[in-house]
């Protein structure tokens, strides 16, 4: 396989989506930037399509088919909705947008896409709004990733670690000082 393809299926994943497919392909694939980001955002919207097309007939399907899929899909999107429905109200669509373009664990295209699905936001409306989060969390992931291998190329990756440990201590502590306060 080609590394272009190898980066697409890679930003087709559900949990990697572009956070893996940019990095592999610029550092172990050496693709070039802009291929590489374009490759990656397009591998991620194309499960994007399909989940926003399919998730609600799948999950009517399922609710028709078994009395335990029905109860389980009853009471998981009825939990969520009534958990989260005030910070869709608040934020609005803006919302969607900002969760898919921060490029952590269990935020991305595929996320967004059960969470419009969740809050019945149509097709026409979250496409768009999850594009534009992923495109946001691309460019957010490619300059993260070169600037790794700027400093990398540099001096050396031993600093690159260094960096990257300091940074996860501060996230930890912050994390910590923050959970106190709550």
């Amino acid at each position: 396989m080609t590394p272009e393809i190898q980066t697409f299926l890679l930003a087709m994943t559900p949990i990697g989506e572009l956070r893996v497919s940019l990095p592999a392909a610029l550092t172990i694939y050496q693709l070039n930037w802009r291929v590489a980001y374009l490759i990656s955002v397009i591998g991620n919207l194309v499960p994007v399509v399909f989940l926003l097309l399919f998730l609600e007939p799948v999950s009517n399907w399922l609710s028709r088919r078994s009395e335990i899929c029905q109860k389980f899909f009853f009471w998981l999107f009825a939990r969520t909705r009534k958990r989260h429905s005030f910070k869709m109200k608040k934020y609005g669509y803006p919302a969607l947008i900002a969760f898919v373009a921060i490029p952590l664990p269990i935020t991305g295209g595929w996320t967004g896409s059960i969470i419009a699905f969740l809050f019945k936001i149509p097709l026409k409306i979250a496409f768009p709004l999850i594009s534009l989060g992923v495109i946001i969390a691309g460019a957010i992931v490619l300059a993260a990733t070169q600037t790794g291998i700027v400093i990398e190329k540099y001096f050396g990756w031993q600093i690159l670690v260094g960096i990257l440990l300091v940074i996860g201590f501060i996230w930890i502590m912050y994390n910590k000082v923050k959970n106190k306060k709550a």
